[in-house]
């Protein structure tokens, strides 16, 4: 009876476990797009200053 109840206890635990993963997996995405947004507003930044400082 005791294992029957350990081992529900632990079924329990892995399926939280896996709905948290299957939850941050939804963000990974999104966070991928705005390191990737923000990489390139830098470097657009970057570019912009570099061309004023040869302009003029």
């Amino acid at each position: 009876m005791l294992d029957i109840i350990k081992m529900e206890a632990e079924i329990t635990k892995l399926a939280a476990e896996t709905a948290k993963l299957n939850r941050e997996g939804r963000w990974y995405p999104v966070a991928v797009a705005s390191a990737l947004m923000g990489a390139g507003a830098a470097l657009m930044g970057a570019f912009l200053a570099l061309s004023k400082l040869i302009v003029g």
